[in-house]
C-alpha cells in the first residue's frame, strides 16, 4: 500500500495516530492542573513503566493539555551526563521571560528572575559557565548559597510567586527522571514539598523507570506521600486492538482478524512496537485487507528495524562486562530473574557482579522489582540478546 499514506508512527516519543488506553492518566492530569491553577491541593505525579510504553508520548500530550488549561509550560529531559540544574536553569529561565511581558512589568517577576540569576552564579563552579543573558543584578542571600536542598525550593517558590502574580500557572514536565542523581532528587523533592505548602501554581510532572520509585523514596521518605506514581504499561487487548486497527480505518484500510491477533501476539501490547509492526505491515502489504502473510512478512523487517535502532542504540553503551551479565541473564529467559542465576550462569560469586549490576541499574537497562530480583527495563531484549549471539 502507499507508504506515503502510512499512519503510524514508529519512533522516539512520536505522537501515535491513537492514543489508546490512556485515559485514566490524561484525565488526572486535567484535574490536577485545573485543582492547581484554582489554588487547591493536588499532588504532583512521575509516570512510571519500562521502555516502550509511551511515557515520553503521554509527557508530550500532557504538556498540550497544560497549555490549553492556560499553563505556561517547559518540557525538559534529564540525560545521564547533565546535573539536574544545568537541565533546570535554561528552562526556568525561559518561563519567568514569558512571564516578564513589556505590556505589564510586574516586580515580583523581576525579583524572581534575580533570584534565578544568583542561584546560577552560586553554581557556577560546579555546574560549569552557563549564560543566561540577564542584564539583572542577582538578589542576594536567596537562592545562592551553593547548597542545592537550600537553594532549589527557594527558587521554585520565587517561579511560583511570580506566576501567581501573574494570575497563571506553570507546569515543569521531566523526562527520564530516573538520571538524576540521589542529592539532586532530594532537592527535587523539597522544592516540590515547598510549593504544596505553600499552595503555589506550579506543578511537577514527570515520568522515568521502575527504579525512579525507589529512588524517590530512598531520596525523602515524605515522597511517597507528595507523589502518585501512575504505572504506565502494556496495552489491554481492548486497546491494543484500536491503537492498530483505527489509524487504517481512518485511511481506508482494514485488517484480517488473523492479522490483528498476529500483530498482538507479537508485539504483547506494548505501543512502540504495535506502531513498528503496523508501520512495516501497511507497507508490506499490497492492498487491504492485511493479511497474516503480510504481517509475517512484516515481522522480518519490524524486527531488523528495532535491531538496529531501538535494541542497538541500548547494547551499544554497554561495557564487555556489562554484556556479558546481560547475555547470562537473556539466557534465563525474559525475566525476572533472582541474581544468584544471574551469577550462576557467569559462573563467578554473587558479590563479585554486584557492581556489574548496579552500573546497568544507573544507565537504565534493568531495575529491581523485588528484593535479589533483576529484570530488563527494555521488553523483548532478551530475544534482541539471543539474535545478537546468534551472530557471534
Amino acid at each position: 500500500m502507499d507508504p506515503i499514506t502510512n499512519p503510524y508512527a514508529p519512533g522516539a516519543g512520536s505522537q501515535p495516530p491513537e492514543l489508546a488506553g490512556r485515559d485514566d492518566v490524561l484525565n488526572r492530569t486535567r484535574v490536577t492542573l485545573g485543582r492547581i491553577k484554582h489554588g487547591r491541593p493536588a499532588k504532583s505525579f512521575m509516570l512510571v513503566g519500562l521502555r516502550g510504553v509511551g511515557k515520553t508520548v503521554l509527557l508530550n500530550r500532557i504538556q498540550e493539555i497544560s497549555e490549553e488549561a492556560g499553563y505556561i509550560s517547559a518540557m525538559v529531559e534529564t540525560p545521564e551526563n547533565k546535573s539536574l540544574p544545568e537541565v533546570l536553569l535554561p528552562c526556568l529561565r525561559r518561563i519567568l521571560l514569558q512571564l516578564d511581558t513589556k505590556e505589564r512589568v510586574n516586580e515580583v517577576v523581576k525579583r524572581s528572575l534575580m533570584i534565578l540569576k544568583g542561584f546560577a552564579n552560586a553554581l557556577k563552579v560546579s555546574v560549569g559557565e552557563i549564560e543566561f543573558g540577564l542584564t539583572i543584578e542577582p538578589a542576594p542571600g536567596i537562592a545562592d548559597s551553593g547548597d542545592l536542598d537550600a537553594d532549589l525550593p527557594d527558587l521554585f517558590e520565587a517561579v511560583g510567586h511570580a506566576a501567581k502574580a501573574r494570575g497563571t500557572a506553570v507546569a515543569l514536565i521531566i523526562d527520564e527522571m530516573q538520571y538524576i542523581a540521589e542529592a539532586e532528587f532530594s532537592a527535587l523533592i523539597m522544592a516540590v514539598h515547598r510549593l504544596s505548602q505553600r499552595q503555589l501554581p506550579v506543578v511537577v510532572i514527570g515520568a522515568g523507570l521502575p527504579q525512579l520509585v525507589g529512588l524517590a523514596g530512598k531520596s525523602k521518605s515524605y515522597a511517597e506521600r507528595l507523589f502518585d506514581y501512575p504505572q504506565i504499561g502494556p496495552l489491554n487487548d481492548a486497546d491494543a486492538r484500536a491503537a492498530l486497527i483505527e489509524p487504517a480505518t481512518r485511511e481506508g484500510a482494514a485488517y484480517e482478524d488473523g492479522a490483528v491477533d498476529k500483530v498482538l501476539a507479537l508485539t504483547k501490547g506494548y505501543p512502540y512496537f504495535i506502531q513498528e509492526w503496523g508501520y512495516h505491515g501497511w507497507n508490506t502489504a499490497r492492498q487491504s485487507p492485511i493479511t497474516p502473510s503480510d504481517i509475517e512478512l512484516a515481522t522480518r523487517t519490524a524486527v531488523a528495524s528495532l535491531d538496529e535502532s531501538f535494541f542497538r542504540v541500548r547494547f551499544d553503551r554497554l561495557t564487555p562486562r556489562e554484556k556479558a551479565y546481560m547475555f547470562a541473564m537473556a539466557a534465563l529467559g525474559p525475566g525476572p530473574h533472582r541474581s544468584g542465576d544471574i551469577a550462576a550462569g557467569l559462573r563467578v560469586a554473587v558479590e563479585s557482579v554486584a557492581p556489574l549490576r548496579s552500573s546497568l541499574i544507573r544507565k537504565g537497562m534493568v531495575y529491581s522489582p523485588a528484593h535479589g530480583d533483576t529484570a530488563f527495563t527494555v521488553p523483548m531484549f532478551d530475544e534482541f540478546l539471543k539474535r545478537q549471539q546468534s551472530l557471534t
